[in-house]
């Protein structure tokens, strides 16, 4: 979504994933990779879901597939499970449901909106998810989720109770910093250091400070003036 340019998630397809799985995975030593499956790639049918999965290892070089949903796709979770792909699954705030949600919100504050998480995290995990993200769900409801699941928590703003922690790198750099998220902490101010770069090389470029006989070759004179005469 961020990298591609686009509002939210629904536009990435599956060779989008593929594609940037593929980078990932060549400059990767020794980490997890996990790819999401893109929206309508999983939803329709279990066994659609599972040659997607298949094309995201295969494909991509991701070691497990990560699933957005909660007791309706436990069924699709536990039949990809069943043929030794490993899953993550994702509940609270699903990006790809940010249509039917009105937007990106904190979900988890009634008490219909809590008990469905709750459900929708143990369905994952009785489907054999080996984690989940909580996505913008209350602290508490997280540090409760945490304690009833056996399976790590993942969280992004869900408080400081879960297992592990995930955040957008563009955030956390601060490559973006007209928006920063409640959640996300910038740790640097790239996006101000890459633009001040640009602009001191668009004006080096302007003023012929820029290149200089530093980053320029060379070559035999004698080779030079032979070329000048033809």
């Amino acid at each position: 979504m961020v990298v591609l340019g686009h509002e939210s998630t629904i536009p990435v397809t599956m060779d989008d994933i593929i594609h940037h799985t593929k980078m990932v995975a060549r400059g990767n030593k020794n980490s997890l990779i996990v790819a999401d499956l893109p929206f309508m790639t999983y939803q329709v049918d279990p066994s659609e879901a599972l040659r997607n999965a298949a094309r995201l290892l295969q494909e991509g070089g991701a070691h497990t597939v990560k699933l957005e949903g909660g007791e309706n796709i436990a069924p699709t979770v536990r039949r990809i499970v069943q043929c030794d792909i490993p899953v993550m699954g994702h509940v609270g705030v699903t990006p790809q449901s940010v249509n039917a949600f009105g937007g990106y919100r904190v979900r988890g504050r009634t008490a219909q909106q809590a008990s469905q998480i709750v459900k929708d995290a143990l369905a994952l995990e009785e489907a054999g998810a080996y984690a989940v993200v909580l996505e913008l769900v209350p602290a508490p409801l997280s540090r409760l989720i945490s304690e009833k699941l056996t399976v790590p928590t993942i969280g992004i703003g869900a408080g400081p109770d879960c297992d592990g922690q995930v955040q957008v790198l563009h955030d956390m750099l601060g490559l973006f910093t007209d928006f920063v998220p409640r959640h996300a902490k910038q740790y640097a101010n790239l996006g101000q250091t890459i633009r001040d770069a640009f602009c001191q090389y668009a004006q080096e470029v302007k003023d012929g400070s820029f290149p200089t006989t530093r980053e320029s070759f060379t070559m035999d004179e004698a080779i030079l003036a032979e070329l000048e005469d033809l």
